[in-house]
């Protein structure tokens, strides 16, 4: 048996042990039941088991800021200048958070006959982040959208 102190007790009765735990006001948990003789702890068991939980969920926290979520940035092919600069800064803000980032540039109407501005300004916007980031998925069209997916380096 282990008391509450983690101080090795020794082979004892399990009605002594009980008492022992009662006394302290503790739980008397079983922690090795297979070896011979089984091995016993005087401690708080809900105490225990609410700090496994709490290990168990921070863990789960940091675990989860380190995984690379995908943001997505939304362009039109007549997007002004200033506006696709704005868009930039924010694209190189969450490469530098490790995220992987997709330009999503949609058409309207007419705008199809011009999907060749779309690809330059994709272009555009790969050469300006290449410090940052290399290309996972180059751009493509599909239906009436372009996408770009880029990846940190």
């Amino acid at each position: 048996m282990v008391d509450g102190e983690n101080n090795q007790v020794g082979i004892i009765d399990t009605s002594e042990a009980l008492a022992r735990a009662r006394e302290v006001g503790l739980d008397l948990v079983e922690v090795a039941p297979t070896s011979d003789p089984p091995v016993c702890r005087i401690m708080d068991y809900g105490k225990w088991v609410y700090e496994q939980k709490r290990k168990t969920r921070e863990a789960h926290k940091k675990h989860h800021k380190h995984s690379a979520t995908l943001k997505e940035i939304r362009l039109r092919p007549e997007t002004d200048k200033h506006d696709l600069d704005m868009k930039l800064k924010h694209g190189r803000e969450f490469l530098g958070k490790g995220h992987k980032l997709q330009f999503t540039m949609f058409f309207r109407g007419r705008q199809m006959l011009h999907r060749d501005r779309g690809y330059a300004v994709l272009e555009e916007i790969t050469e300006s982040l290449q410090d940052l980031a290399k290309i996972e998925r180059p751009a493509s069209i599909s239906g009436r959208r372009m996408t770009l997916l880029l990846v940190p380096r």
